[in-house]
């Protein structure tokens, strides 16, 4: 097992496929950042043949070459991110590059038990555990037993909770669950240069047509959110996630305005199609104390 020179926090899920783990991870980033630390993010690099040698990167990159949860992770926190199925290789490849980082976040990886690591995070939807059967018969990587070893469960809601909705919260620092879901901040253009309210892409939606597009896991979230808003859009697409979209994909949408989600945007910056608009979203928690209260555990494990 390799243990890194700096603390490490795991994000991962029990669940199969997608349950809000990349919008979990960019908050806990730009949460550590904002209390000092300096982190950096590992990720398998979904979708990408990465090679023997891991790929470390800063800012805006090409996911083609890194994947596209990374890429959205380090154009929206500005943190070094590196990718390699495996997370030891990917780790120290990130810290030989960038040996100002203190502290390694791992987007997925709860299952990878080659790398140590201080804390662990599971990021569950409200599927939570399904049948509560391990694959195949079920949807669970591990038993849903491991739910009550980790250090933090956070479950994310489909859309923002209605007043007067009771949530799972934090009551006190040591809690270990609470829950997430995405709101939208603004929609901008493809290029950033036009960034909009909802209510003014509303407006700027009268007499036009609209088609909502999603490569991501559960696309109907995306949609559901869009419209939970009254952002109304005329046909949807939905698509496997992590899949393509390019210029000639674009060229076949007949409507004037085309919805597509920042995941997907970044897989995009060779198109130039000023139809396209891109929902930004920023993950909101029940306890806005949750990344506070993992700082000061880490603080402990970066001074032991």
């Amino acid at each position: 097992m390799y243990r890194a020179p700096v603390p490490v926090v795991i994000v991962g899920n029990l669940y199969v496929g997608g349950v809000g783990k990349t919008p979990v991870v960019i908050a806990l980033v730009q949460q550590l950042l904002a209390l000092g630390w300096n982190p950096g993010v590992i990720s398998r690099g979904y979708g990408v043949k990465i090679g023997a040698a891991a790929r470390v990167g800063q800012g805006h990159l090409d996911a083609l070459a890194m994947g596209d949860e990374p890429t959205l992770i380090s154009a929206l926190t500005h943190v070094p991110v590196g990718v390699h199925p495996s997370r030891r290789l990917a780790c120290q490849a990130l810290l030989n590059t960038y040996p100002e980082i203190d502290i390694i976040v791992s987007d997925d990886g709860l299952q990878h038990l080659a790398l140590a690591r201080d804390l662990e995070i599971i990021v569950q939807d409200t599927r939570r555990t399904g049948n509560g059967w391990l694959l195949p018969a079920g949807p669970l990587r591990e038993p849903a037993s491991r739910l009550n070893t980790v250090d933090l469960v956070i479950t994310r809601l489909a859309l923002p909770p209605q007043r007067g909705v009771q949530l799972v919260q934090t009551d006190t620092p040591e809690s270990t669950e609470l829950s997430m879901w995405l709101q939208i901040t603004k929609i901008h253009s493809l290029d950033n240069k036009i960034n909009l309210s909802v209510n003014e892409f509303i407006k700027l939606q009268e007499n036009k047509t609209s088609i909502a597009i999603a490569a991501i896991s559960q696309p109907d979230r995306f949609f559901n959110s869009l419209s939970a808003v009254g952002i109304m859009y005329r046909n949807s697409t939905g698509l496997p996630d992590h899949h393509p979209l390019d210029a000639d994909f674009f060229k076949t949408q007949r409507a004037d305005l085309l919805l597509i989600t920042a995941k997907d945007a970044v897989k995009c910056r060779a198109v130039q199609d000023s139809r396209i608009w891109v929902v930004a979203t920023e993950a909101v928690f029940s306890d806005p104390r949750w990344a506070t209260t993992l700082s000061k555990q880490l603080t402990r494990f970066a001074k032991s």
